[in-house]
C-alpha cells in the first residue's frame, strides 16, 4: 500500500491518472501527445503507476494500452474509509468513483488484482463448479476446450445457448469465453425486472478474458470484459459485480472462505 500513496503523491502521475479516466485505454503515443512530457518521463511514471496497480496494460494486436485499476484504492477504502467522516475522506472517494467508472470512449471492463496462489490453483477456481459455486454462485458445464458449448447455471436458472461458447482455453495462461444469454428466466431467478434484461438481451454479445501470469509468489490476474456497444446497461452492470467477484476469489484463495452472499451474475 506504501507504493500507491508514493505513486500518487506525484502530480505528474496524477496527472497521466487524469488523462486515462478522461480516456481510458491509451498507448504510450496517446498519452505522451496529450501531456507536456518527453516519451522516456512518461514511461517511467507508468512504470512506478503499474508496479503500484494502479495502472493495467493490455497487448491490442502491437500496442500497448493502459488502463486504470480500481483494485488499490478499493483496498485503501475497505482499511479506513470507516475509520474517517465522509468530508476527510472525500478526495479518496471522488478518486475510487473514477478509477470504477467506464468512460465511453472505449466500452470494456479492465481489473487487475493480485494473488496469494499457483495459475493451477486459480486455474480451477475460474473453471470447476466447487470453486465458482462460492464465490460467484454460478457453475460452468463445458469441457473448457476451444469453441465448445457452456451451459451456466445459477440459483435454479440453466442457460444452454449455441453461442455460448468458450473463445479460448490456455490453462494457467488465458481463458475466454462468451458472456451468458439473458432470459425472463434469468431475471426471475436474480430478482432482476423485466425491463432490464430486456435491454440486456437487446446488447449485442459481450466476452470476458482471464490473462493468468505468474509473479513470484502471486499470481497477476487481469480481468478484460470487452464487445459492449456505446451505453451498454451490461457494462454498467458489471463494472460494479466483477470488482466484488474478483475480490470473494481472492478472499478465498488465500483464506478457504470467501466474501459472504456474492452477488448475482449479470
Amino acid at each position: 500500500m506504501d507504493e500507491v500513496f508514493k505513486a500518487l503523491a506525484d502530480p505528474s502521475r496524477r496527472l497521466l491518472l487524469d488523462s486515462l479516466n478522461a480516456r481510458n485505454g491509451q498507448t504510450l503515443r496517446e498519452l505522451c501527445a496529450g501531456l507536456e512530457m518527453a516519451r522516456q518521463s512518461v514511461s517511467k511514471h507508468l512504470a512506478v503507476l503499474e508496479a503500484a496497480n494502479l495502472i493495467t496494460t493490455v497487448w491490442r494486436g502491437r500496442e500497448k494500452c493502459h488502463y486504470l485499476n480500481a483494485a488499490p484504492i478499493n483496498a485503501i477504502a475497505d482499511r479506513w474509509i470507516n475509520r474517517f467522516d465522509r468530508e476527510r475522506v472525500q478526495a479518496l472517494a471522488d478518486l475510487k468513483t473514477a478509477l470504477e467508472s467506464e468512460p465511453m470512449s472505449k466500452p470494456e471492463f479492465v481489473y487487475t488484482t493480485y494473488i496469494n496462489t499457483t495459475p493451477e490453483r486459480l486455474w480451477q477456481a475460474l473453471t470447476e463448479p466447487a470453486f465458482t459455486r462460492r464465490y460467484w454462485g454460478v457453475t460452468f458445464e463445458t469441457d473448457w476446450r476451444e469453441g465448445s458449448t457452456m451451459a451456466w447455471e445459477q440459483n435454479g436458472w440453466r442457460s444452454d445457448d449455441a453461442a455460448q461458447v468458450v473463445l479460448e482455453a490456455k490453462p494457467y495462461e488465458r481463458l475466454s469465453y462468451a458472456w451468458h444469454t439473458f432470459t425472463p428466466e434469468f431475471a426471475g431467478a436474480v430478482g432482476m425486472s423485466e425491463g432490464k434484461v430486456a435491454a440486456l438481451a437487446a446488447e449485442r454479445r459481450s466476452k470476458v478474458t482471464f490473462e493468468l501470469e505468474q509473479q513470484g509468489s502471486l499470481v497477476k490476474l487481469t480481468v478484460v470484459h470487452d464487445g459492449f456497444d456505446q451505453g451498454s446497461t451490461l457494462l454498467e452492470s458489471i463494472s460494479e459485480g466483477w470488482p466484488a467477484l474478483l475480490a470473494s476469489l481472492k478472499t478465498l484463495l488465500e483464506t478457504g472462505e470467501a466474501l459472504p452472499e456474492p452477488e448475482p451474475a449479470a
